[in-house]
């Protein structure tokens, strides 16, 4: 049984590095001040809000995600995705449908440029979802969460800069995301690792993974490789 445990794990490390190195590639070219008229013209606010910080303080559930400061290769990827139909979301199908791939990268520049989502107030004791998030559980075949999302939660760009910033988002729109990845209702990760990955997680684990990385903060040298992943999208 353990080697079985084991031979699992190292395939999903092995496809981990695999997924990290594909997406090492250099991000194309977006203009923050396009993405800004864009957004202002597409009406993102009422959903995102006037600074990209989501929803939460208006909709109890939450079911619109931070995007201040978030990675602008993984907003690109999202809205391309949401575009395709390859993720499912009726509103964001229904607005990104008649915007072009330069829309998609002025917007994500825009997004990207603004300041990063803060930490949100928990309750209860982090110390098992930290535990969790950083050291994952081979018992149950569970790649920790940093391998990719690295520590806190804070992204690991310019490395893999379509892996989403986490630290500070909104904790009911993360618990939403984790179990729609366990229910397979969101299966764009690439090769599958997020519903790997969240399939052995309990509802408790879920919910306290959410409330902790909702509750950290980036650093400074985190906020800079942000700054260096929009700047590179702020093209003339």
């Amino acid at each position: 049984m353990a080697m079985r445990v084991a031979a699992r794990s190292g395939t999903l490390v092995l496809a981990v590095a695999a997924f990290a190195a594909a997406m090492a590639a250099s991000p194309p070219i977006g203009n923050v001040e396009a993405g800004r008229l864009k957004a202002e013209a597409e009406r993102c606010h009422e959903c995102h809000g006037a600074q990209g910080q989501g929803d939460g303080h208006t909709n109890a559930d939450a079911r619109f995600a931070k995007l201040a400061g978030q990675h602008a290769s993984y907003l690109l990827m999202q809205l391309q995705r949401y575009r395709s139909g390859q993720r499912k979301h009726d509103v964001m199908q229904l607005n990104t449908r008649d915007l072009d791939d330069q829309d998609l990268r002025d917007l994500s520049a825009y997004y990207a440029s603004l300041a990063p989502m803060r930490a949100e107030q928990t309750a209860g004791d982090p110390a098992p979802a930290r535990r969790l998030f950083s050291e994952g559980d081979a018992t149950r075949g569970i790649t920790a969460c940093a391998t990719c999302h690295g520590p806190g939660g804070a992204g690991t760009a310019p490395v893999q800069p379509q892996v989403p910033l986490l630290a500070g988002q909104d904790p009911r729109y993360l618990e939403l995301q984790l179990h729609d990845w366990r229910s397979s209702w969101r299966t764009e990760s690439t090769p599958g690792l997020m519903n790997q990955v969240t399939r052995h997680l309990t509802d408790a684990e879920i919910k306290g993974l959410a409330s902790y990385l909702s509750g950290q903060s980036i650093s400074g040298q985190s906020i800079e490789a942000l700054r260096a992943d929009a700047q590179k999208q702020n093209g003339p």
